[in-house]
């Protein structure tokens, strides 16, 4: 699976993570994933064909001179891949959809498609006991939906940030950021999964706070 394989800005850096931990925490990591998701889908869905013929930071994909549509073809990837590592699949064992055209004629309906499919998937139940079979190493359930968490709500922010549209993180998103991924972004950072913090600058609002705390803030 693609997932956090590629984080946000940077899809050539893996997850590599020392420790696997519990999360008994106030929001479930499968919420977390619920709302990132839903905010990612809410950026992709108001891409014009323009947006998608814009070029892509270059640190934000492994395709050569990327555009918005390359990085929506590896969020439709990682998101057909949802389902299977629910189900205990791993790309060691097969990659049915490495090779297929998963958006076809209509990128932003076939992408909505496959958010269908993974949002399902999460709301359907997530076994505690469950293990994600990521390229990058296997992980507690719960651990795991943090990764697929932060690699769509980041990027979201970034995706419309880039394209000028009017998006901000939810408190929601905020506050389950905050609780499971600020307190184990220097340990992260130190495997070059985030870029270093910034300072926040005076008067900085929680989304801002949170950007600068994963390295992702942007003037």
């Amino acid at each position: 699976m693609l997932v956090t394989n590629i984080i946000c800005g940077n899809n050539l850096v893996p997850m590599a993570i020392s420790e696997h931990r519990r999360y008994a925490t106030a929001m479930e990591t499968n919420q977390l994933f619920l709302v990132s998701d839903a905010a990612l889908r809410s950026v992709v869905d108001r891409l014009s064909p323009k947006d998608l013929a814009t070029p892509a930071p270059a640190e934000w994909s492994q395709v050569p001179e990327p555009t918005i549509l390359d990085i929506l073809r590896a969020h439709a990837y990682d998101e057909a891949w949802v389902p299977d590592v629910l189900a205990g699949a791993s790309s060691a064992e097969g990659d049915d959809w490495r090779d297929r055209d998963l958006l076809g004629d209509d990128p932003i309906t076939a992408y909505d498609a496959l958010n269908d499919l993974a949002t399902a998937a999460v709301r359907n139940g997530v076994p505690r006991d469950a293990i994600f079979r990521f390229q990058y190493g296997d992980y507690p359930a719960q651990e795991g939906l943090v990764h697929l968490s932060l690699y769509r709500g980041f990027q979201a922010w970034l995706i419309a940030k880039h394209l000028n549209i009017d998006f901000h993180l939810s408190e929601e998103i905020i506050a389950g950021m905050n609780e499971h991924v600020v307190p184990n972004a220097e340990e992260w950072r130190g495997f070059g999964v985030f870029p270093p913090a910034m300072e926040p600058p005076a008067g900085a609002d929680d989304e801002t706070r949170l950007l600068c705390a994963v390295g992702y803030w942007i003037p």
